[in-house]
């Protein structure tokens, strides 16, 4: 199986909103409040209004597998307030809202999509990959430990979201892939 990386499309909002809500359930089931209107999540209506503005400016992509969709991922250069501050931002990609459909769990998606944002940072000269993962989700944070990516800090007062885990890891340290060097449709944007 080849993961294939291509950007959203408004057609795709459908299967990102069933992702998000697939994946929100299975969090709940196992006492995680991530997502959740008691844990602060995002409702499901605004998190589609976020994700067709990132469709629309083509920072959102999608994973399929012998053109199913199997997962998502958004990048750009923009951070909730109090977060990163703007120098961590200015020589940074950031990563929101990366889902993988459960029915592809461990089949390495989520490691094709955090390498293709590392491919868009080395195409917009950024030296670092950043993202924020809610905040008592410890599972989360392993996984992105074994991704490769180091806890830079618990974000301080003024961040009031729920996602105060800030990770960061080098662009370097990935490895460009054939697949992925040269993302087709590439529009690197230099600027929020």
């Amino acid at each position: 199986m080849t993961t294939r990386i291509r950007q959203a499309r408004p057609a795709d909002l459908g299967t990102i909103s069933r992702l998000r809500l697939q994946r929100t359930h299975w969090l709940a089931a196992r006492g995680s409040d991530q997502w959740t209107r008691a844990g602060r999540g995002l409702p499901i209506e605004t998190f589609i209004r976020s994700v067709s503005r990132s469709v629309r400016n083509d920072e959102t992509w999608i994973a399929e597998i012998d053109g199913i969709s199997v997962g998502t991922i958004t990048v750009n250069e923009r951070a909730d307030e109090g977060l990163w501050s703007p120098g961590e931002l200015a020589d940074a990609v950031v990563i929101h809202y990366m889902i993988v459909d459960l029915r592809f769990a461990g089949h390495n998606i989520g490691t094709a999509l955090l390498s293709h944002a590392a491919d868009l940072a080395r195409a917009r000269h950024r030296s670092w990959v950043r993202l924020d993962a809610w905040t008592t989700n410890h599972a989360l944070h392993e996984y992105y430990r074994r991704a490769g990516f180091t806890l830079a800090r618990i974000a301080g007062p003024e961040a009031t979201g729920p996602s105060r885990a800030l990770f960061e890891r080098p662009t370097a340290s990935w490895v460009p892939t054939a697949a992925t060097a040269e993302p087709p449709g590439l529009k690197p944007k230099l600027h929020a």
